[in-house]
């Protein structure tokens, strides 16, 4: 995959292995590392087997390696806008790189993915390449010109929705049943409001380096009504098709804390570092508790209602 960017210069010196290593955590987001522990776990539900190798294989996979690749590329194409990005250079919020750093990145990034292809062929069969192919093809379109997705809203949303990816290689590699759709809708929408809400944080920084997103082009109250928006249609979905009135409540608890925010709180203000930290604590203690609680009911795992 060729993704053409200009990389600021922003040296750092030599790499050592701990520096490497370092930088390459913060390169796959231990912050939404849970979030995405949660989708890989979801086909589960009570039946979760700790005891496979692909169980493990696949949920170190999803850890490390996909997200090094997913946030890796994002890295270099955002090299310039991350310059102006307090967040970044975290482990919470993913690294601001050097020149060298990010064009190692790139085999880096290649040769993590080699051996968890050879193994899932083994376990999977060839459907393997098939998902592996819709993988990058997400990637490519969503950072890589001319198409590049991520700078043309509302299409560097929507295209979240190939974090659906991560069900269906669970459900495979695990030998599960695929979820039923309305948990993959249900799964499309939680990563697009997810990915508005980074947006929202990342509103000033985009602009300075021209960055066109969802979040940029309606300004910080509207996409903030847009986000409330979204976890009211993750709430009725939830409610009509699976009568989970825990998750109904937490969605509706968070439709109310942006619709708070957006009217009341920060309404317009951007958030400074030390709040978005909290926040990105926060979301991963939902995370946790969505985990728990997906464990103990399954409650997405079938349609009980609204057939």
């Amino acid at each position: 995959m060729t993704v053409s960017t200009k990389i600021p210069s922003h040296s750092v010196p030599k790499p050592s292995f701990l520096s490497t290593t370092k930088f390459l955590i913060q390169v796959s987001r231990p912050g939404l590392w849970t979030t995405t522990i949660l989708f890989y776990l979801m086909p589960f539900g009570k039946t979760l087997d700790w005891h496979k190798a692909s169980f493990w294989y696949g949920l170190v996979y999803i850890v490390f390696p996909l997200s090094l690749l997913l946030y890796g590329v994002n890295d270099i194409v955002d090299a310039e806008g991350d310059r102006y990005n307090p967040r970044k250079g975290t482990y919470l919020f993913g690294s601001r790189g050097g020149d060298q750093q990010l064009l190692a990145l790139r085999w880096q990034i290649a040769t993590s993915q080699m051996p968890f292809l050879y193994l899932f062929w083994g376990w999977c069969g060839p459907r393997i390449f098939l998902w592996f192919g819709a993988l990058l093809l997400a990637v490519y379109f969503y950072n890589a010109r001319p198409i590049a997705l991520k700078g043309r809203p509302p299409f560097d949303v929507l295209i979240q929705a190939s974090y659906l990816l991560i069900f269906i290689l669970s459900s495979w590699l695990n030998r599960l049943p695929q979820l039923p759709w309305q948990t993959f809708i249900f799964g499309a929408l939680f990563a697009m409001h997810s990915h508005v809400f980074g947006e929202v944080m990342d509103i000033e920084p985009d602009q300075k380096s021209g960055r066109r997103t969802l979040a940029t082009q309606l300004s910080r109250v509207p996409a903030k009504f847009f986000i409330a928006a979204l976890l009211l249609i993750e709430c009725a979905l939830v409610h009509h098709y699976f009568s989970d009135l825990v998750i109904t409540a937490f969605l509706a608890v968070g439709a109310l804390f942006f619709l708070a925010d957006a009217l009341l709180l920060w309404r317009n203000r951007a958030y400074s570092p030390s709040q978005m930290r909290l926040f990105l604590w926060g979301w991963n203690l939902a995370a946790i508790l969505g985990i728990v609680w997906n464990e103990l009911h399954g409650s997405l795992l079938a349609v009980r209602s609204g057939t």
